[in-house]
């Protein structure tokens, strides 16, 4: 099974592109992308660690689609600063289980992401690092997204895969320290996400985060993603399609044309976001304000 979502619900410029101006009573983004989607990454387990009591809520939120799923990145703490002491470690992990525990009871969690940084290259205290995450996680699934070279060569591709950890695969700009454009198949989770190919911004040390993922794929773009998804879901149970090139709503544009060719159908889409890119009249059936508020009301 292939399911296809974004990465993260609560952008800005998401307004009235994405979302509706006019918005009914109790509406939220999350309910809302779930109507559209299958999974959802969750942004903002990376920035602070997660609350029980949010998770809960989202969990709620997708009740009515059983079928929907979370990927949860993991916290910053964990991967972009100096790992503490034992003990501090273990209270760190602590903390975020406890955080993502309502999505691990639903049975909501696919899969919690260990996002690196370019910087972090595969060396003996990186492979420690990542010993010591699993053995804090030895009961989660675990994928991991690194984003250079050095990483994929046949050593270190084989301490990921005895750590349990499903690779991901990763498009953005090229570079030739940059993951290969086909990566080999590591751990049971087949994860795919999207961060555009907008290089200009991408490589500019004075862009910032917007401009870096704004980027709208094209239509001969997604049928190429659209197969390396399917050949990522071969004899895999489950694959997940996450778009990242957030800006002005462009990450779930591209999200529903993905969906669209891979379910060789046409999805619902909000009729905000086929004004803003037309070409999804297309390939979605545009879905008005009145019925979307009459439900969620």
């Amino acid at each position: 099974m292939i399911r296809v979502g974004t990465a993260g619900w609560s952008y800005r410029d998401w307004e009235g592109c994405v979302y509706p101006r006019a918005k009914p009573k109790g509406f939220h983004p999350l309910q809302y992308l779930a109507r559209y989607f299958d999974c959802i990454e969750i942004n903002s387990s990376f920035y602070a660690m997660p609350r029980p009591d949010n998770a809960a809520r989202w969990v709620e939120l997708v009740r009515e689609r059983p079928s929907f799923r979370f990927l949860a990145k993991l916290t910053n703490d964990f991967t972009h600063k100096p790992l503490p002491d034992r003990a501090e470690l273990a209270k760190l992990s602590m903390t975020y289980r406890d955080g993502v525990a309502p999505l691990v009871a639903s049975g909501r969690l696919a899969a919690v992401l260990l996002q690196f940084p370019h910087s972090f290259r595969a060396t003996d205290e990186a492979g420690e690092r990542l010993r010591a995450l699993r053995s804090c996680f030895d009961d989660l699934p675990l994928a991991i997204e690194v984003r250079h070279r050095s990483w994929f060569e046949p050593a270190q591709l084989a301490l990921l895969e005895s750590l349990d950890l499903s690779l991901v695969e990763i498009d953005l700009p090229y570079a030739a320290d940059h993951p290969p454009a086909e990566v080999p198949r590591v751990g049971p989770l087949g994860y795919l996400r999207l961060h555009g190919r907008n290089a200009d911004a991408w490589f500019d040390s004075r862009s910032g985060r917007d401009a870096q993922y704004d980027y709208l794929y094209g239509e001969d773009e997604i049928a190429e993603l659209v197969a390396r998804a399917r050949r990522l879901a071969t004899d895999r149970e489950e694959t997940y399609v996450v778009t990242n090139n957030h800006f002005a709503g462009k990450a779930v544009a591209n999200a529903l044309e993905i969906l669209a060719a891979i379910s060789a159908g046409k999805p619902l889409a909000p009729v905000e976001l086929v004004q803003t890119y037309p070409r999804l009249r297309g390939t979605t059936r545009v879905e008005g304000q009145g019925g979307l508020f009459d439900e969620l009301g």
